[in-house]
């Protein structure tokens, strides 16, 4: 089995790196971060002695961007981006869930410079607390071969856990020394919403200028930023249907 199809097995999938720090609204703090460690896994990195990140956990509420900033900085740093589903590690025979975990980190450390991208994190470590009584403990031992790995790798693998609720994490995930920083992501501020409406119109080839944005961004308060390219999404079907052109009025 070749890597390609390796990954594309199940536990791992490969992203393709098909957005851009410029698709995402706001969050400059994270960008900024992200773009800071842009060279350092280069050459030169490495002769001025730079330790390699290790990683990062972004959290917040569902579509404020959290996926699409581990998609940038794929691209950013060009390096692969390998979604790592934790769920489909867990199988029925006895010792085989530790054979998918270590066979999988053991793939990702043999890559080397990748982002290995945790989606949703708490729901794949949900079943820990009850590990002994579900599983045999099969879920604790998982959880703690993870989290030794995590501070003692030495593979370039640099990994992205996106939450939706951090108070769902154990502690001793997220304090330091496992992750490098944690961003909380949340909904955006008047002028982020601006940037994401201009990034959207824009990418469905229109001319932000033609449109009122101020009167969008003011009554898409407490608007996340899959909301507003929906609003736009569904604007744009509604023109199709009427044929007539993208308005305001529409996306309003």
């Amino acid at each position: 089995m070749n890597s390609r199809e390796y990954i594309e097995s199940g536990i791992l999938e490969l992203f393709e790196a098909d957005s851009t720090m410029s698709d995402v609204g706001g969050l400059n703090n994270l960008k900024n971060w992200l773009q800071l460690r842009s060279k350092a896994y280069s050459k030169e990195a490495r002769e001025f002695g730079l330790p390699l990140p290790r990683g990062i956990l972004i959290c917040g509420l569902p579509g404020t961007g959290k996926s699409l900033c581990a998609k940038a900085a794929s691209n950013l740093w060009d390096i692969p981006l390998i979604r790592f589903d934790i769920s489909k590690v867990f199988a029925g025979l006895v010792g085989e869930s530790e054979a998918n975990w270590r066979s999988s980190i053991a793939f990702a450390d043999a890559i080397g410079n990748c982002i290995l991208w945790f989606e949703k994190h708490e729901k794949g470590i949900s079943g820990m607390a009850n590990s002994g009584k579900t599983d045999g403990g099969t879920s604790t031992r998982i959880f703690g071969n993870f989290l030794t790995w995590m501070q003692e790798k030495k593979s370039p693998v640099f990994i992205i856990a996106t939450v939706n609720q951090i108070s769902n994490l154990p502690p001793e995930l997220i304090r330091k020394g496992r992750f490098d920083e944690i961003f909380y992501v949340g909904l955006p501020s008047a002028e982020e919403r601006r940037t994401i409406l201009n990034i959207h119109i824009s990418k469905f080839k229109r001319d932000p200028k033609d449109f009122n944005l101020d009167e969008c961004v003011k009554k898409s308060d407490k608007y996340s930023g899959a909301e507003l390219e929906e609003a736009i999404v569904t604007a744009l079907y509604t023109a199709f249907e009427k044929k007539e052109k993208l308005t305001s009025e529409l996306i309003l």
